[in-house]
């Protein structure tokens, strides 16, 4: 039994740590007047530290090595500095959306999706009794300014080839994705015809093939009669594989 106790307490501890690391990265894409540092998680639902003005929660789904939920709860200073923006009123969830993906990169191939604004306390609410939780508070000079929370879904059993046999013939998006960046507001401001925005990948790495926003496969660019398309050099989740068998 004390083993038992030793090891669940360990699992806890190694889960708040890795929490901890997402929830500093996201911290440091949320706009605030002063520099965000995570402060003590805490791992009961009913116990989630919220800032004293949180105006609202973004919150979106984890998909990939990791699967289960994001929330980012902001203040009424974020929200009304992204209403009264230099290039006009943005969108919350969009504007904090290389927030949560900084996150999510912590914890491996994970990629967000579905990415929706919500009302602080029922979007905690969401994250009950779905799997292992922890909320980490975000501080500024000792004042809690956000909250990072979350929720990470234990594994599902596979669904049986019956089920993938069904979705065959449903038509999904695909994407191509070559790389990435962040950008200021003064940068994006400063941007002019001619101008060359580098991406976060290197010329000779893999390109990424989206479905319906999870990554799936990763290949070389090449043109196909003037067209660009993607050669597979790589599959990556186990949902790609199955529905390759299931369309043997």
């Amino acid at each position: 039994m004390t083993a038992a106790r030793t090891e669940t307490s360990q699992d806890s501890q190694t889960v708040s740590a890795v929490v901890t690391a997402a929830a500093q990265a996201a911290a440091a894409l949320v706009p605030a007047t002063a520099t965000l540092v995570p402060g003590v998680p805490v791992s009961d639902p009913d116990r989630v530290p919220l800032p004293p003005d949180a105006a609202c929660a973004v919150t979106a789904g984890l998909s990939g090595e990791v699967s289960g939920d994001v929330v980012l709860v902001i203040s009424a200073d974020v929200v009304d500095a992204l209403k009264n923006s230099p290039v006009g009123q943005l969108d919350v969830a969009a504007a904090l959306r290389p927030a949560l993906e900084a996150a999510a990169a912590t914890l491996g191939r994970v990629r967000i999706a579905s990415e929706r604004v919500e009302e602080p306390v029922a979007a905690l609410d969401g994250l009950r009794d779905k799997g292992m939780f922890v909320a980490v508070p975000l501080l500024a000079d000792g004042e809690h300014q956000a909250t990072f929370a979350l929720q990470v879904t234990l594994p599902a059993t596979r669904s049986q080839r019956g089920s993938l046999d069904l979705l065959r013939h449903v038509a999904m998006e695909v994407t191509v994705e070559i790389g990435r960046t962040r950008m200021t507001v003064q940068e994006l401001l400063s941007l002019h015809p001619g101008e060359v925005v580098e991406l976060d990948r290197a010329a000779s790495a893999p390109a990424d093939l989206l479905v319906n926003g999870t990554l799936i496969a990763r290949g070389e660019v090449v043109v196909v009669d003037e067209d660009f398309g993607l050669r597979i050099s790589e599959i990556v989740t186990d949902a790609a594989a199955e529905l390759g068998a299931a369309s043997s």
